[in-house]
């Protein structure tokens, strides 16, 4: 029996996480996504973030970084890749959490689920699932991974851009195809593209993709005059965005509005035990930003405290009194 599972590994969640820990709460943290930070880490982890206090600028990854070394000063368990299917009241302070590798119980649940799970779109040819994890990639774990190999990145945002320009002094050589001629990314990221070694390829899409054991060239093609030309590619990175949803959180029994789950000023949702934190919370004047989610998340774990335990106080008093073992 887990005191607060908290679904959401984004800021919100991860802040959560750590002050659970400062509550003396046994927190478990849910995400489908293969590591932490959320839209932070998925998105753009190496975009400067400017509006979080104490930091004049931070870049996305590095705050995401920061953020799992604050919550591991306590013992946060943490279950990446495992989507949350249901969430039971089957009484006061007892709920059963179902997903999609187990069964789990809690005391209450903090849902801090940012947009809600998104999952990458995918490559569209009929042939792209069978080279998943042979050279065929919707997200980047580790940089060195892709050392000394011919790198094809695909997309115009953000994230299609960064990495392109991370991987530009490990792989051998990194093309960067854009079904369009004008890329979505920050100005300053492409004119830092544009300056880079990397080999751009512009209104050009991939037609075909093969290998036997694994991936080794792509076929490309021009959108508008339909030439084609083939690419060496030992690695395919995919960056065509995500498609968010809320998917079963809708099916909980929530006060839904909007696409947004409904708090009241405890941060607590219309089902008592069930609380809420992030963007995915809705209430009069709410502000959908991370410095927001940030204030969010201690309410939500202070009022759930005292949900499992009705003697706690809620406001634990200052940090400099607390102590962090």
């Amino acid at each position: 029996m887990i005191d607060m599972i908290i679904i959401g590994g984004g800021p919100s969640g991860m802040f959560a996480g750590f002050y659970a820990g400062m509550r003396k709460a046994s927190a478990m943290i849910f995400d489908s996504m293969p590591q932490l930070g959320g839209q932070l880490a998925a998105l753009y982890p190496e975009k400067h973030i400017f509006d979080v206090a104490g930091f004049p600028n931070v870049t996305a990854q590095e705050l995401v970084d920061r953020l799992e070394q604050q919550m591991n000063a306590f013992e946060v368990q943490v279950r990446l890749e495992e989507k949350v299917q249901q969430v039971i009241k089957e009484e006061e302070r007892r709920f059963k959490v179902i997903t999609d590798k187990g069964v789990y119980y809690a005391r209450s649940i903090i849902i801090a689920g940012g947009v809600g799970a998104f999952e990458p779109r995918q490559l569209e040819l009929p042939e792209a699932a069978a080279y998943i994890g042979k050279g065929l990639h919707y997200f980047i774990g580790d940089l060195q991974g892709f050392a000394g190999k011919e790198v094809v990145v695909c997309g115009g945002g953000d994230s299609a851009v960064d990495w392109s320009l991370m991987l530009e002094g490990v792989a051998k050589r990194v093309t960067l195809i854009h079904r369009r001629e004008k890329f979505r990314a920050h100005e300053h990221s492409v004119e830092k593209l544009m300056k880079s070694s990397v080999n751009v390829l512009t209104s050009m899409e991939v037609r075909t993709i093969h290998g036997e054991a694994w991936l080794n060239e792509i076929t490309i093609a021009n959108n508008r005059t339909g030439e084609e030309q083939i690419v060496p590619c030992d690695s395919l990175i995919i960056n065509y965005g995500f498609v968010s949803t809320l998917g079963p959180v809708t099916e909980w029994g929530l006060d839904i509005q909007q696409g947004s789950i409904r708090v009241d000023s405890k941060m607590q949702t219309n089902i008592p035990g069930i609380f809420a934190a992030g963007d995915i919370t809705t209430y009069p004047g709410k502000l959908k930003l991370i410095a927001v989610g940030f204030g969010e998340a201690p309410t939500a774990i202070n009022n759930a405290k005292v949900y499992i335990d009705p003697q706690a106080k809620l406001s634990p008093g200052h940090s400099s009194h607390m102590s962090f073992k």
